[in-house]
């Protein structure tokens, strides 16, 4: 197994922790937004709302029970003789206070029903969040940590001293003395002696 490193750069991993850094921030600050822009779409619907119509249903009871107030005075003080009077305008009145009044009857049951499915919606939203932001507060750290002891190995094996060149150089030509005086011993002991006696026939040393 390979022991080197092919370290390209230590500025990348440098720029991969701010990142997870702005990162965590960021989403963290994302997620508040969320939820409170959320809650306050929720409190609008539920709660605003809810009461408003509640309030209209009410105003709009009043505005026909009104109505049918007037429609029966003028029936019964603008008679002529066996003559009824038309009393249009009051007719129209309680025609445009019942209009109102089935309006805001209707807006307010379409509150009551989408009450449970917008609160449904709000709370699943929420369990999706708190698992984001276990990410961003659990894991978020946990990689910035992990980026940081690699950073602090590479600089501290980048601060290993290596072999200088003279000191490389110098071994060399040591070494090759070294290998010069073995060749020069190993001839020497290998070559016969000048004075060692010689056959007489041959010339050759016994």
């Amino acid at each position: 197994m390979s022991t080197q490193a092919d370290v390209k750069s230590l500025d990348t991993l440098a720029f991969v922790k701010a990142a997870l850094a702005a990162y965590a921030h960021e989403s963290g600050q994302a997620i508040d937004e969320v939820e409170l822009e959320g809650r306050k779409a929720v409190d609008y619907i539920t709660v605003d709302q809810a009461a408003f119509w509640k309030a209209e249903v009410r105003r709009c009871n009043d505005l026909v029970n009104q109505a049918i107030k007037d429609l029966e005075h003028c029936r019964a003080f603008k008679k002529v003789g066996d003559n009824q009077p038309s009393c249009a305008e009051e007719k129209k009145n309680l025609e445009k206070a019942r209009a109102k009044l089935a309006n805001a009857e209707q807006k307010a049951e379409a509150v009551r029903r989408w009450t449970p499915v917008v609160l449904q919606q709000y709370r699943e939203t929420c369990v999706r969040l708190v698992h984001f932001r276990e990410v961003v507060d659990v894991d978020c750290p946990k990689a910035i940590a992990r980026v940081e002891h690699m950073l602090k190995a590479l600089e501290a094996y980048g601060q290993v001293s290596s072999p200088r060149p003279d000191t490389a150089a110098a071994g060399g030509a040591s070494a090759a003395s070294v290998v010069r005086q073995t060749d020069d011993t190993v001839a020497s002991a290998t070559a016969a002696p000048a004075d060692a006696p010689r056959d007489t026939a041959t010339g050759e040393a016994p």
